[in-house]
């Protein structure tokens, strides 16, 4: 089939650092199966789904768990990342990502942190939090249930800002608290004020229209139909799905 997903030689080469060591039997060819991981979650198929080309569609889905489980995508995106990204600008904003009601279930085991998915006006969503360089490539990740607040992702990120001059976001991140966090970081925030403030904030427009940038990058993670709409229970099968495609999207 002419319309398959392959990946090239020389993508494979960058990502063959992450894969993890094979013990004992050699894995399945790699390309093939990775490919057809790409494929699956960009169609938004269901693993048996898959075409016969890239192999059983048991074998897609046991390498996807496994090195859902490993991190081992989440490695792929920071460790290209970190090699190629701009951060001289960063970018933070958060979205929204239907739950299908296939992950949408609320009930979990006691002790259990949940699904992260919660109740909203639009029914049932996931919130992706993200942290983008000055061309809105995703740097990192943080997932919450649909109800969380910005202020939420904002503090889980902080911790893992880069070293950047500059921090765009918009005024539902407006707080003394994570403006006076930004200026310790030696991080200057152009976010516009919130209307309920007495006195009006002064902040670089021209520099903030830049901002729409992260609005195009979620854009194209959410033409990956797996991202789009969340059809995995499991938070860490989604949370690897959302890092494969900005993997695939912005740094092979």
């Amino acid at each position: 089939m002419s319309d398959l997903f392959w990946l090239t030689d020389e993508q494979m080469e960058r990502l063959r650092p992450f894969f993890p060591k094979s013990h004992g039997k050699p894995r399945v060819d790699d390309r093939r199966v990775l490919s057809g991981i790409i494929f699956v979650n960009r169609n938004g198929m269901r693993w048996r789904d898959a075409p016969r080309e890239y192999g059983p569609h048991k074998t897609l889905y046991n390498r996807w768990k496994r090195w859902g489980d490993m991190s081992i995508v989440m490695r792929m995106m920071d460790g290209l990342s970190a090699a190629k990204a701009e951060p001289q600008t960063i970018m933070i904003d958060a979205t929204y990502l239907k739950a299908h009601r296939t992950a949408s279930s609320l009930r979990f085991k006691k002790g259990d942190p949940g699904r992260l998915i919660g109740r909203t006006k639009g029914g049932m969503n996931t919130r992706l939090h993200a942290i983008t360089d000055q061309n809105g490539r995703p740097l990192s990740f943080f997932m919450t249930a649909g109800r969380i607040s910005d202020y939420t992702g904002a503090s889980a990120l902080l911790d893992s800002l880069p070293m950047a001059q500059w921090l765009l976001a918009d005024r539902g991140y407006d707080a003394d608290w994570f403006r006076d966090a930004l200026e310790e970081k030696g991080i200057r925030p152009c976010s516009p004020g919130r209307r309920s403030r007495g006195k009006p904030v002064k902040y670089d427009k021209r520099k903030y229209k830049r901002r729409n940038r992260t609005e195009i990058m979620f854009g194209r993670l959410k033409d990956w139909r797996r991202v789009a709409t969340r059809y995995d229970r499991c938070p860490n099968v989604f949370f690897s799905a959302i890092c494969l495609a900005a993997t695939v999207i912005f740094w092979l």
